[in-house]
């Protein structure tokens, strides 16, 4: 179906932080898939679990116990607020079982009125049916029939309002990015979100956080949230938890998710014995020392020097704003044509993102020196986009 508005570009192979094209020419992939392929592309560690679990066992579907899932939800439960892991094969899997786990919480208490999910403006829960009405961006609901009911809508840093639905009867739950990925890289500040958490808990209403693109280790923790100090009640994550490979996850609280109880919601494919041992050995990466101090080492470096980039090209860069390396740079020229350029004149390859901007998305283990070379290619870019804003 002609639904997406590809890149001129034909990848066949990647290694690290590098992809090459069927032509063979090579790009500095600061994209990894969307903030998926957070150890780079053909890792080692990876590429060996995969082919050690393809010998043995890919798929048995959740009729019968899977080691995999114990081994992968105990570390996952260990490193995090959870107690209960529901594994799904992508973000938007993820996002849908937290808004079903949030409404049946409040039933098994006895308050099926309890529907009502806030999201707010600028954010994105992926692409199935309560995914996007979660999100509202009108772009992804138009054409798509009535909106769902009980799903609102709030504005960015408008308290009042956020007061007001928290303290709301049928409120059931406040979901939330806590640095928005395809909203514009905006990170909630940590006074909000330890808020957030003393009204919910006043009311009896749950926060649901996706991480699905700013957790697993992309802002220097382990998860986003941990920033604030504070945790969610359910929290939905995808993307990196596979390193490439499609796995996702909703984590929960035993008290949340006490009414997601026997045929409550399943799947065939999640939590899979293929899945599953890469998941392993990427979360084992992801969440060691050695990866989240790497962050924070280059993130700092990156951030300076975006910063810099932005003092001396005005006329090019309006903004640097992110965490972590979940970085967007806010542009002049529009975000889409500089995709374009940095692609085509300097090899370098970023995603988009919303409010005009483009999202620096490299791999969690990209060392310095690949940084740097990252930021060489940026000021290219905006070299050549300093001549087409003049002209």
């Amino acid at each position: 179906m002609g639904v997406y508005n590809r890149a001129p570009l034909e990848v066949e192979r990647g290694q690290g932080v590098r992809l090459w094209s069927a032509d063979g020419t090579e790009y500095l992939d600061c994209v990894s898939g969307i903030s998926t392929n957070a150890l780079g592309h053909a890792n080692p560690k990876l590429v060996a679990a995969l082919k050690a679990q393809a010998d043995k066992l890919w798929h048995v579907s959740n009729i019968f116990k899977i080691p995999g899932q114990d081994a992968l939800a105990d570390d996952l439960c260990a490193k995090s607020f959870a107690d209960v892991v529901f594994f799904t094969n992508s973000g938007t899997e993820a996002v849908e079982c937290a808004l079903k786990t949030a409404r049946k919480f409040h039933v098994a208490n006895g308050q099926p009125e309890r529907i009502d999910i806030y999201g707010f403006d600028g954010s994105f829960h992926g692409r199935t049916y309560g995914a996007i009405n979660a999100a509202a961006n009108p772009s992804y609901t138009e054409g798509f029939g009535p909106k769902m009911e009980g799903f609102h809508q709030l504005k960015w840093g408008d308290h009042d309002a956020i007061k007001a639905a928290i303290a709301n009867p049928t409120t059931a739950a406040i979901i939330v990015e806590p640095v928005q990925g395809e909203g514009g890289c905006r990170a909630m500040p940590e006074q909000c979100l330890r808020g957030l958490r003393e009204l919910c808990d006043a009311h009896g209403v749950l926060i649901i956080f996706d991480e699905v693109q700013c957790g697993m280790g992309r802002t220097g923790k382990l998860w986003a949230h941990e920033w604030a100090g504070m945790a969610p009640d359910i929290m939905a994550i995808a993307k990196a938890l596979g390193g490439g490979f499609p796995i996702g996850a909703c984590l929960a609280t035993a008290e949340a998710a006490k009414g997601m109880t026997v045929g409550a919601h399943g799947s065939t494919f999640g939590g899979n014995p293929l899945a599953m041992a890469v998941g392993k050995a990427a979360f084992d990466e992801v969440s060691s020392d050695a990866i989240l101090n790497n962050v924070n080492e280059v993130a700092g470096y990156l951030k300076q020097q975006l910063h810099g980039l932005a003092e001396r090209f005005p006329d090019v860069i309006v903004e640097v704003r992110g965490k972590g390396l979940l970085l967007g740079v806010k542009l002049v020229p529009n975000n889409r044509e500089f995709m374009g350029w940095a692609r085509d004149e300097a090899k370098l390859l970023v995603a988009g993102g919303g409010d005009n901007l483009v999202r620096v998305l490299p791999p969690l283990n990209i060392t310095l020196e690949e940084a740097r070379e990252a930021v060489e290619k940026f000021e290219k870019a905006c070299e050549f986009a300093r001549t087409k804003v003049a002209g």
